[in-house]
């Protein structure tokens, strides 16, 4: 039985890891250059500090991945890592929450402050951010499910564990 728990949060922290390390690299290779009545322009993530924060946030959290993955399943560390798991989880949220608005922008522009959406002239750029977005909230999503998870399994809320 201890070893389904463990590969079941292997797997889990796998598929976490994978969507954390895609959205930071789409993220990152999302550019693209066009051209607008004469005007040429390049759009890029690291022209926006939401999406550099995104990017940042999504590779911080895909080394804390890698580093929780060879954790032995023996350790007394774990109670950390459910700690560290929030933190990480909430720094995952806030960048994806700004990142989301900013791309909302992106797409359908604000005409109170008169910002034009910049997605028709550039949609390989907004097709690489929307990707990396989803990838980035199925790393939220993954990363929720192991805080669940391993507050169950490692802290045993309801003290059901017999001794």
């Amino acid at each position: 039985m201890a070893k389904t728990k463990r590969l079941c949060t292997l797997l889990c922290r796998l598929m976490a890891l994978g969507a954390t390390v895609s959205a930071a690299i789409v993220m990152a290779t999302s550019h693209e250059k066009a051209n607008f009545y004469s005007v040429s322009f390049e759009a890029k993530y690291s022209h926006t500090p939401a999406f550099k924060y995104f990017m940042i946030a999504n590779a911080i959290v895909s080394v804390y991945g890698v580093l929780v993955l060879f954790l032995p399943s023996e350790s007394l560390l774990w109670r950390l890592v459910v700690a560290l798991d929030v933190v990480f989880t909430m720094l995952l949220t806030s960048s994806i929450s700004a990142a989301l608005a900013i791309a909302q922008v992106g797409k359908h522009g604000n005409s109170y402050a008169g910002w034009l959406p910049i997605c028709g002239q550039v949609p390989n750029y907004c097709g690489h951010v929307k990707g990396a977005l989803a990838a980035g909230f199925i790393g939220v999503i993954l990363y929720l499910l192991l805080i669940l998870y391993s507050i169950h399994s490692v802290l045993d809320p309801l003290l059901l564990r017999k001794n």
